[in-house]
């Protein structure tokens, strides 16, 4: 997306492009920017002009999530008990990728198309390193549990709980199921006798 401030018809025709992706997005429909600018009423130059491809109108629709997240994740640093701001955080990670569809593809991508989008993806493994690195100090978790095992874990979980389907509502409680018994099994075990 441009980051020179845009003429107020081209702030306009930036959102109806976002808002049809979301759109699209929400319905499951790859997003194809010709195909974009069509339902958009504008342009496909227009479509270009503010975004090169398809990976970056996407991340553009992910975004708000992603900010969201992070902010999250800065605040749950501020938790002192650091078994639940692990909890809570990966809770709404889980959650946010079985209620935002542009947020799986965006978070298993290995390249970003805009750096805003790396920055976020930084700070959400930042956020997650160091709540992890509190719970292990804490011992309330798994010393083998590593913050490379986390995006994993949490893509696994929403691709679990979208294959199960279901309904929206349900799907959220069954995301809130399957981190429950990934966080029972990574609680440390008890001492042995």
């Amino acid at each position: 997306m441009t980051t020179t401030p845009l003429r107020k018809d081209a702030a306009r025709n930036c959102e109806r492009i976002v808002a049809t992706a979301r759109d699209l997005v929400d319905q499951g429909t790859p997003l194809q920017l010709n195909d974009v600018a069509h339902r958009a009423g504008v342009g496909v130059a227009t479509v270009y002009r503010h975004f090169a491809t398809p990976e970056a109108l996407l991340e553009t629709v992910a975004a708000p999530c992603l900010e969201a997240l992070a902010g999250h994740g800065e605040q749950a640093l501020t938790d002192p008990d650091p078994r639940r701001a692990l909890e809570g955080f990966l809770s709404r990670v889980v959650e946010a990728q079985v209620t935002d569809a542009a947020l799986p593809p965006v978070a298993a991508a290995a390249v970003d198309a805009l750096p805003r989008t790396t920055e976020l993806k930084g700070s959400l493994a930042s956020a997650g390193t160091a709540l992890l690195d509190r719970a292990h100090a804490a011992g309330a978790v798994r010393a083998e549990l590593t913050a490379a095992d986390l995006v994993p874990l949490m893509c696994g979980i929403a691709h679990a709980v979208a294959v199960r389907g279901g309904a929206p509502a349900d799907q959220i409680d069954t995301a809130r199921r399957y981190l429950a018994t990934l966080l029972d099994g990574v609680r440390p075990a008890p001492p042995q006798a």
